[in-house]
């Protein structure tokens, strides 16, 4: 016996996926995979998302804004590991470029701070070389410069000293 799955007709399709959207901010991405995995055809994907651009569910601008607040503000991300993330959902250069103006160079910088003392603090290991690599490994995943990182290091290896 086959399995069945649900079919969905492009006005079902399209209040779905306004729902989705209305939930949370979604790229253009997430909505073309989602609608694939409603095995909906191309040419109903593409009226169903121009409907929801129209219709202002789906922005892309808005998204890109959105995803690099939370990501800085939750996760404590720097602006490489957000451009990275956005670039994998095709996000355009403009719209990144918005999106970063939207994290303050002095909120940046405190995060920065906050993020790499706490590290420095809570990293327990003797050999001070070790160290510094376990705390920089992990502000690079985080996706901080490594002038920041490298210059921090330098001052916090100071005061250990």
């Amino acid at each position: 016996m086959q399995p069945t799955h649900k079919t969905y007709t492009v006005k079902e399709a399209t209040l779905k996926m306004m729902k989705f959207c209305a939930y949370q901010e979604r790229c253009h991405q997430e909505i073309e995979q989602k609608l694939k995995d409603m095995r909906m055809i191309p040419e109903a994907r593409q009226e169903i998302i121009y409907k929801l651009i129209q219709e202002n569910f789906l922005n892309e601008e808005r998204f890109a804004q959105s995803f690099a607040r939370g990501k800085f503000n939750q996760k404590k991300w720097g602006k490489i590991r957000i451009v990275r993330e956005l670039k994998l959902r095709n996000i355009s250069r403009f719209n990144i470029d918005s999106a970063l103006k939207e994290i303050s160079a002095e909120a940046y910088f405190n995060t920065f701070e906050e993020l790499s003392i706490k590290k420095w603090e809570t990293t327990r290991e003797n050999n001070l070389l070790k160290k510094k690599k376990k705390v920089a490994d992990y502000l690079f995943y985080r996706g901080w410069e490594s002038n920041l990182v490298y210059e921090k290091l330098q001052e916090l290896e100071q005061q250990e000293k």
